[in-house]
C-alpha cells in the first residue's frame, strides 16, 4: 500500500525547527530583566498581546508631543556572533533609539525589541535580553514587551537579529532642535566608547576578514592590553538619561545631535538652521604626517577607531565622514551658557569639551 493511502504524515512545530518549549524557556529567563526596567506607568507585564503604559502624567504638560524612533545594531551582530559574544548588542540596540530622540529633548518611555533567530537558544537569548534591559535601565525607559521569532530555514542556526522601537514625550514649549541655534553658540562634545554602532560593514573588510577569533581575542600592548574584539564590541554609550536629568536641573541647551553614521560631518548638520555653519575644531593638518591628521583632533579618539581608520587608509574627511570619531553626542549651547551646561554634563558623569563653534554659513558642518 502506498504511503498516500496510509494517511498525511504527522509533522510537529518542532519537526518544522521551531521550539515552542524552548521559547517558553527563553520568557521565563528574561522575566525578571524585564520587570528590573518598570516605571510606574507600566500596567501589567509580560504575557498579553500588547503593551501597557499609562499616559496620565502627559496631562501635566502643555502640549505633549510624542516621539518615537527604530533602529537596529547592523553588522556589528556579525562580530558579536563569531566571537560568541552576546550581553552587550542589546546596549547597542537601546542606544541607537533612545539617543535618536532625546536630541529633541524627549524622554524615553519605553522600548519594545524584535529578535529575529535562526535556532531559538534561552541561554543566548538570556544573554542579548540582558543587554537590552541594562540599556534601558540606563536611559530610563521600561522594556515593556518585544517578539522572539525563530526562522528555521530563513536563517542559519546561529544568526539572529535585533531591531528596537522607543516611545517618548516632551513638553512642545521645551522642545529642542534647530530653531534655537544661534550664531556664537558653542558645540560641546561628550565622548564615545568606541565605534559605537556605525561603519561595521567597513569595520569588519579591514579588520576582521581573514582574521581568526583567536587573534581578535588575544590582548596586544598597543591596545593598552585589550584585545581588538574588546574594542571592536564595546557597548555603545548611552547619554539619554544623564541627558535627561541635565535638562531637568536646567541645563540651558539648545540642540542636540546623535554622531551615527555619517560621523560628524553628516550629523551635526541635522540639527543647523540653513543660514548657520558648526565650525568644528579638529587639529591642524600635518602635510609631512602619513595619514594627513597632524597633531590630530582637540580631543581624544578611542584607539579603535584610529585603528580602524589606519588600517582602512581613510583621509581625515573620509574618517569624520563615517566614524563618531570620539564624539558620541555634540551638544549645542550659548556661549555665555558654556561653564554652566558643562557642569550639569559633567554632573551626569559626562566629560564634556569644547568641540567648535557655531558661524555664519549655509547649514554644513565645516572644519578647523
Amino acid at each position: 500500500m502506498s504511503d498516500a493511502a496510509e494517511g498525511p504524515r504527522h509533522v510537529s512545530y518542532a519537526d518544522a525547527g521551531v521550539d515552542v518549549d524552548e521559547g517558553a524557556r527563553a520568557v521565563d529567563a528574561i522575566k525578571d530583566m524585564v520587570s528590573a526596567t518598570n516605571r510606574p506607568e507600566v500596567i501589567g507585564g509580560l504575557g498579553g498581546f500588547g503593551s501597557l503604559f499609562s499616559a496620565a502624567a502627559l496631562k501635566d504638560m502643555e502640549d505633549p508631543i510624542l516621539v518615537s524612533g527604530t533602529d537596529g545594531v547592523g553588522t556589528k551582530l556579525a562580530i558579536a556572533q563569531l566571537l560568541d559574544r552576546h550581553e552587550t548588542v542589546g546596549e547597542d540596540l537601546v542606544a541607537m533609539c533612545v539617543d535618536d530622540i532625546v536630541v529633541s529633548g524627549a524622554e524615553p518611555l519605553f522600548f519594545l525589541d524584535y529578535v529575529a533567530v535562526g535556532k531559538l537558544e534561552s541561554e543566548r537569548m538570556a544573554r542579548i535580553v540582558s543587554g537590552i534591559a541594562r540599556g534601558c535601565e540606563l536611559s530610563g525607559c521600561a522594556l515593556v514587551g518585544g517578539e522572539m521569532a525563530e526562522h528555521p530555514g530563513v536563517m542559519e542556526p546561529d544568526d539572529y537579529d535585533l531591531a528596537g522601537f522607543v516611545v517618548g514625550v516632551v513638553d512642545r514649549p521645551q522642545m529642542l532642535g534647530a530653531h534655537l541655534v544661534c550664531e556664537g553658540d558653542v558645540i560641546l562634545g561628550l565622548p564615545s566608547s568606541g565605534l559605537h554602532s556605525n561603519g561595521y560593514s567597513l569595520v569588519r573588510k579591514v579588520a576582521v576578514e581573514g582574521v581568526e577569533a583567536a587573534e581578535l581575542e588575544r590582548p596586544r600592548d598597543e591596545f593598552g592590553g585589550e584585545s581588538l574584539a574588546d574594542g571592536l564590541l564595546a557597548p555603545t554609550s548611552i547619554y539619554a538619561g544623564g541627558l535627561i536629568r541635565a535638562l531637568r536641573t536646567g541645563a540651558p541647551i539648545h540642540a542636540m545631535a546623535h554622531i551615527t553614521g555619517g560621523g560628524i560631518t553628516e550629523n551635526l548638520n541635522r540639527v543647523l538652521p540653513e543660514h548657520l555653519d558648526a565650525l568644528v575644531d579638529r587639529g591642524a593638518p600635518n602635510p609631512d604626517s602619513p595619514d594627513g591628521f597632524g597633531d590630530g583632533p582637540v580631543w581624544d579618539v578611542p584607539w579603535v577607531i584610529d585603528y580602524v581608520v589606519s588600517q582602512a587608509g581613510l583621509t581625515p574627511d573620509e574618517a569624520y565622514r563615517t566614524f563618531n570619531m570620539g564624539v558620541g553626542m555634540a551638544v549645542i549651547c550659548s556661549a555665555q551658557d558654556v561653564d554652566e551646561c558643562a557642569e550639569a554634563l559633567s554632573a551626569e558623569g559626562f566629560e564634556p569639551f569644547v568641540m567648535g563653534e557655531i558661524v555664519s554659513g549655509t547649514g554644513r558642518v565645516v572644519y578647523r
